[in-house]
């Protein structure tokens, strides 16, 4: 009997038997946990799938992994515990239908049962604890949107942890995952299920009939009018159910009405917004059982920004996006503002670890309830893999001779200019050129791609140079977009953003778009200014990580040196262990707020200080010179240079062949050369990847079999030519003349 007739004839009838699929809200399933690392040419590794989740209430409980009936039980006990722990699952199983192996991954409890454990017998003991609220949030059901909306694992495990949190009573609340990965989605559902459970501040259950429970007032708080509005969209489900429930507030809009609205359940903003109003003055919170809203300001005697025009407890659950960009930094003018909504339940979401430079936001939300790493999305297949070229150039750096012409301004005799001196301090046009036109060699010009400049200026500068070594006919090629460029750059990256639009191709920006654009089809990232902020380098690298079909990786292209970051031991790290000396968050005083007049996207300088502005001497530009490195995120996380990736291919190849014989027989067959191809994707060793190997062996017009060859034994590759020239010269002379004509058609196409 094999396996599936096992689970057709002994595992189904054993699980219909305890209620599973039968009992109302349970329900068995074939799960897809991830769907396998991205390995180039549309291929993927090995996907996980759980042969059967249990789950009841709306909530994942267990794994069963099955085996045919012949094999021990045990055999699948490796892949129960693996799956489990993927999950989050507290029970997992294994069994081959004629026994039932039992773990409990909580207690470390293991051993043969007699039967599975009833759909409420398996909740009873995954929540021992009786949670009114917790039983309210299950009867919810996630809101697939017209079925066009199906959660991911960790997803869920996200979703399911804030709402254990809320239904325990705990009120700063943080979820770590990483850019890409969908912290929308789950804001929208945690929040989806909050307002149809009907949860609030007065969080009584039981107090009062369904139908008389206040449903909450959610405020979903980002740093950029593009996050805002993502939001809002993607919160959109709430309108088409209910409408006249989101509402966007926008400074325009409270200065035509007079005041902030408050019609309504879901709200967007801004800080900025917030930290807006007629008079700029900062606002200490009141207790939660002082005055509010109106009655605090007129016992104050002043007027308040435009949060302060709420009552504190106005907002019962308030989410934090990108939280560790400011909103939570004690030095920031925004931590009055959570400060003043202190009653709500506050949830942060941000991409990075703890580190040093974020201590002060876990230091307010707590450690968070769950993290998701960049390397787990990618080892997943929920992100895409990237390279990074990695490129040095003769004019890196500057130091004046007198044959070059200065323009304009004072250049400062033997200093040496660096690179967070160019395009702030001095400007050498050639060197940009230099620069734009390697990129453009580089990347396939019909691909979407982000350029990150020094200023805005440079933006503009880098914008104009791309057109004009653009082969495309359409004016809009390659835009800049940047806070200078207002309504018009922001159309820009809604064009740019929609997958079904190949113009604008390139975008250039300063800042703006280091966060925020979920454009999937980005496959070039290029880096022409530095990157000092861990933090932001994180967000940049999300730019490019989202999936797309037909999009197996992305490009960067470094040109300031950014890839150190991914030697530094807070590149995607785990979150750093509580140090007995972190002290808890303590309010403070908020600061004077930003300016009225402040650009809420990128700062500007009032005054912009003059640059100097070098011209080469005549033929110097032609003498730049580059080199160029291409380095691979391994599955551990790390990045391998192309020698190590060689070094690594090295290590892995006895696993598949003893000797060159071997390999000849199994290159030979098409069937046994497909499936070896596939178990070497399967190590890490996939298409784009092996094409870089022949880059490193100078083998590009070689076999592949000629790569593999070379690494394990050494041999000097051949070239596709000189190996069909060889076998021609071998056996023409038995052929006729048309054969002959056959197979040197054969031999150009293996060429």
């Amino acid at each position: 009997m094999n396996e599936a007739e096992t689970r057709a004839e002994l595992i189904d009838p054993a699980l219909k038997a305890a209620g599973w699929g039968e009992i109302d809200g349970s329900r068995v399933r074939r799960e897809v946990i991830s769907p396998g690392r991205l390995q180039g040419s549309g291929k993927r590794s090995k996907a996980e799938i759980a042969d059967y989740v249990l789950a009841y209430r709306n909530h994942k409980l267990a794994v069963v992994e099955a085996k045919k009936r012949d094999t021990p039980v045990g055999e699948g006990v490796g892949q129960a515990k693996a799956y489990a722990k993927k999950l989050a699952v507290r029970f997992t199983y294994a069994t081959n239908g004629l026994a039932i192996y039992g773990i409990d991954m909580q207690t470390g409890e293991e051993g043969d049962v007699d039967r599975f454990p009833t759909p409420a017998e398996l909740w009873d003991r995954t929540f021992a604890v009786e949670n009114a609220w917790r039983n309210r949030f299950a009867a919810v059901p996630y809101e697939d949107k017209g079925g066009t909306w199906s959660s991911r694992y960790y997803q869920e495990i996200a979703i399911n942890n804030v709402l254990e949190a809320i239904a325990a009573g705990k009120e700063r609340i943080l979820l770590t995952l990483a850019t890409g990965t969908g912290k929308t989605a789950i804001a929208f559902q945690i929040a989806w299920k909050l307002y149809h459970s009907r949860w609030n501040l007065q969080r009584g259950v039981g107090e009062a009939s369904d139908a008389s429970l206040r449903r909450p007032r959610i405020l979903f708080l980002a740093d950029r009018n593009i996050l805002a509005d993502q939001a809002y969209n993607a919160f959109s489900a709430f309108e088409d159910s209910i409408p006249g429930s989101l509402v966007r507030i926008s400074p325009d809009e409270i200065r035509q009405r007079g005041r902030v609205p408050m019609n309504g359940s879901i709200f967007f903003t801004i800080f900025q917004t917030f930290m807006s109003g007629q008079t700029q003055i900062s606002v200490r919170p009141e207790p939660v059982e002082g005055p509010s809203g109106e009655a605090l300001r007129q016992a104050q005697g002043e007027r308040t920004n435009y949060f302060g025009e709420y009552p504190p407890d106005f907002f019962d659950f308030i989410v934090i996006d990108e939280c560790h960009r400011g909103g939570a930094a004690d030095e920031s003018n925004w931590r009055g503002i959570l400060e003043y909504f202190a009653p709500a339940v506050q949830l942060g979401l941000t991409a990075t670890p703890k580190r040093t430079i974020n201590a002060d936001t876990y230091a307010y939300f707590g450690e968070p309830v769950y993290v998701y790493s960049l390397k787990e999305g990618i080892n997943d297949g929920f992100l895409t893999p990237f390279k990074v070229k990695q490129i040095a150039t003769t004019l890196d750096e500057y130091v004046f001779t007198p044959d070059d012409i200065v323009i304009d301004g004072d250049i400062e005799a033997g200093r040496r200019y660096v690179e967070e001196d160019f395009n702030r301090i001095i400007e050498i046009k050639a060197r940009e050129e230099y620069r734009v036109k390697i990129f453009m060699d580089l990347i396939d010009r019909r691909e979407k791609t982000l350029v990150f400049c020094a200023t805005q200026d440079h933006a503009a500068a880098v914008r104009d140079l791309v057109n004009q070594m653009k082969t495309s006919k359409d004016p809009d090629y390659c835009v800049r977009v940047t806070a200078n460029d207002g309504a018009r750059g922001d159309q820009f990256l809604r064009e740019f953003r929609d997958n079904e639009k190949s113009i604008p191709t390139i975008l250039t920006t300063s800042q703006k778009l280091s966060t925020g654009v979920d454009a999937r089809n980005v496959r070039n990232i290029v880096l022409m200014r530095p990157v000092g902020s861990m933090i932001e380098f994180k967000q940049i690298i999300g730019r490019g990580t989202r999936l797309y079909d037909g999009k197996d990786y992305f490009t960067i292209i470094d040109f300031v040196k950014a890839h150190h970051h991914f030697n530094d031991p807070d590149w995607d790290g785990e979150p750093i262990a509580p140090d007995a000396n972190d002290k808890p968050y303590e309010p403070r005083e908020p600061r004077e707020p930003m300016a009225a007049n402040a650009n809420e996207e990128e700062g500007v300088p009032a005054v912009v200080p003059k640059r100097i502005k070098v011209k080469l001497r005549d033929g110097k530009e032609r003498s730049i010179q580059h080199m160029m490195a291409t380095t691979y995120m391994s599955g551990d996380g790390s990045m391998m240079s192309a020698a190590q990736f060689l070094e690594s291919l090295y290590g892995a190849l006895p696993e598949f062949f003893k000797d060159e014989d071997q390999l000849r027989a199994i290159w030979s067959a098409p069937d046994t050369r497909k499936i070896f191809l596939s178990r070497l994707a399967d190590k890490g060793f996939g298409h784009d990847q092996m094409a870089e190997m022949q880059k490193i062996i100078d083998a590009e017009k070689s076999d592949l079999f000629d790569v593999l060859a070379f690494v394990a034994f050494a041999l000097p590759p051949i070239t596709r030519v000189e190996r069909a020239v060889s076998a021609y010269q071998q056996v023409h002379a038995q052929f006729s003349d048309r054969q002959e004509l056959f197979l040197r058609f054969v031999l150009s196409q293996y060429e």
